[in-house]
């Protein structure tokens, strides 16, 4: 029987005082979501509030990867997704955020998908998330009270690559957040392709990483 994938997105298309533009990092969920493909897995698309969300760099729609989500049925599965309140995340092996600057609006405090994401840890299932992604990881607290990251290994947009993007626009460093929470941060070169695997949990840096962070997913589910 095929895995499941849930892949979770953002519904915010402005954020930080002077309304950036922004959405869902198109390479961040299309290369992932080819990946998942590849391996024949089910993937379904969940967010906040079950409505259309943005794409953000459109200009890389050419990318082979980019273009074949768009085109071959992914980007319409991702408009048609599901309200994260209507989902039984429990039927699914993994979970995955994907960034862009959105997630940075709608997923720090929202409750059910803390719950969704603790759910989804403990059962043993696994959780991805790449580049800002991981802000859905912060705030998640465990049965035994700790916070997810709280000594595990973990990446996602680094603060030296935020200062060079949106750190006026972003509401707090996303590497600082989850450190200060217990995280032990690993971060790569700029932009440098990064992922790395704590037992199920899967966290990669940027765009670079969203291929990779895939495939770790991959890796543990096929293990």
């Amino acid at each position: 029987m095929s895995k499941r994938i849930l892949i979770i997105v953002s519904n915010a298309k402005v954020i930080g005082p002077k309304n950036r533009k922004t959405g869902v990092f198109l390479d961040e969920v299309a290369h992932p979501y080819v990946a998942f493909d590849d391996a024949g897995y089910q993937i379904d698309f969940a967010s906040i509030t079950g409505a259309v969300p943005a794409l953000d760099n459109m200009e890389a729609k050419d990318e082979e990867s980019n273009a074949r989500f768009l085109q071959k049925g992914g980007w319409e599965k991702m408009q048609h997704n599901t309200k994260l309140a209507d989902v039984d995340a429990s039927i699914y092996d993994a979970i995955f955020v994907p960034g862009g600057l959105a997630p940075m609006v709608d997923m720090p405090e929202d409750a059910l998908l803390k719950k969704v994401i603790a759910e989804t840890y403990e059962r043993g299932a696994v959780v991805g998330a790449v580049c800002h992604g991981p802000v859905s990881l912060l705030n998640v607290t465990l049965s035994d009270g700790t916070y997810l990251v709280k000594d595990k290994n973990i990446t996602s947009f680094t603060d030296k690559e935020e200062n060079h993007y949106a750190k006026e626009d972003v509401p707090f460093l996303l590497e600082s957040a989850l450190t200060e929470q217990g995280g032990r941060f690993h971060a790569a070169s700029p932009w440098s392709d990064n992922s790395i695997a704590d037992g199920n949990l899967v966290t990669g840096q940027n765009p670079a990483s969203a291929r990779g962070t895939a495939l770790k997913v991959i890796e543990i589910l096929e293990a």
